[in-house]
């Protein structure tokens, strides 16, 4: 049982690692070395892919931590 625990952690750390490189920067590297950071679409919704994408990191944290902490118990 405490292998299988190992392993779902495993499986749920390189999928959280994956989704969390997949997601696109707001930030581009022209404005790190100009210091023209425009405000203009500070405040914009996140919509379709990125709302996804966010939400998905979100869940998949909760259950990476739930699992963690399930594992630990487990092994004590």
């Amino acid at each position: 049982m405490e292998f299988i625990a190992d392993i779902f952690v495993f499986i749920v750390s390189i999928l959280l690692i994956v989704i969390v490189m997949l997601q696109g920067s707001k930030d581009d590297i022209n404005d790190a070395f100009n210091g023209s950071k425009s405000e203009l679409f500070k405040n914009q919704k996140t919509r379709g892919v990125e709302l996804f994408m966010q939400r998905a990191t979100a869940g998949i944290a909760i259950v990476y931590v739930a699992l963690v902490i399930t594992s630990l118990c487990i092994h004590f």
